[in-house]
């Protein structure tokens, strides 16, 4: 049975807030959907009134997975349905996946819900968070729940004048041309005790905004071990 706490016959955007941090997630925004955002509906032939963006800041996901799962070698989509899927059910809405068939744009509705901007190495960066942030599901409720007013702040990649994160990667794999992912994958596997593995991408690391997010270097080297093994296909497998 689904159980939400009501005030006024709509569910408070805190109380969501609240069951995300307990399941070890952090609530990333919410919006109205237009029709052109392409959100799935609630039910069918019932329009979700609100998308709530599900995800996770800095480490403390990681120390919830791991308590959930002990040591993990994979299995963070599972989790992840599992827990928002959870949370869904507790406040009486339905859950969506950025890992769905076919993928849905979480990266747009990301935009749409808070202050996240494409920045130059394709990850969304956020002006508190950096590149230190993700998202893990979406809730889509029935209601127009009330939401906050929009965080205008802009994108802090445009007042970076050096934009060290362009430089400093060891086979220069970010550029106008977009990111060289195989070249990336490539050196990585080939130089497994290099701190691009061990405690993740250089070129993320150097970006300035969001340095008291980073994710704890075993978290890293998951994120960067599970990058490897969804290249494995074309580069066979890692030494």
């Amino acid at each position: 049975m689904r159980r939400k706490r009501r005030y006024g016959g709509t569910m408070l955007l805190t109380d969501i807030e609240q069951a995300l941090q307990e399941a070890g997630l952090a609530l990333r925004g919410a919006f109205h959907p237009e029709v052109s955002d392409g959100v799935p509906d609630f039910a069918p032939g019932q329009p979700t009134g609100t998308l709530v963006l599900a995800g996770n800041v800095g480490p403390e996901m990681w120390h919830a997975f791991v308590a959930a799962t002990g040591a993990p070698v994979g299995g963070l989509d599972g989790w992840s349905d599992q827990v928002v899927g959870r949370v869904a059910e507790r406040c009486g809405a339905t859950a969506i996946f950025p890992f769905s068939k076919p993928p849905l744009p979480f990266q747009r509705w990301a935009c749409r819900a808070g202050p996240c901007y494409s920045s130059p190495l394709g990850i969304l960066i956020h002006p508190d968070l950096g590149l230190w942030h993700a998202f893990r599901g979406g809730l889509a409720f029935a209601e127009r729940l009330d939401l906050p007013p929009a965080d205008e702040r802009t994108n802090p990649c445009e007042t970076c004048p050096e934009q060290p994160c362009l430089s400093i990667c060891p086979v220069s794999a970010f550029s106008e041309d977009g990111y060289d992912s195989p070249a990336c994958a490539v050196y990585i596997s080939e130089n497994r005790h290099g701190d691009c593995l061990s405690l993740g991408c250089r070129a993320r690391r150097a970006c300035p905004i969001g340095r008291g997010a980073r994710y704890e270097p075993a978290q890293a080297q998951f994120h960067m071990e599970s990058f490897l093994r969804s290249r494995l296909g074309a580069l066979g497998p890692c030494p």
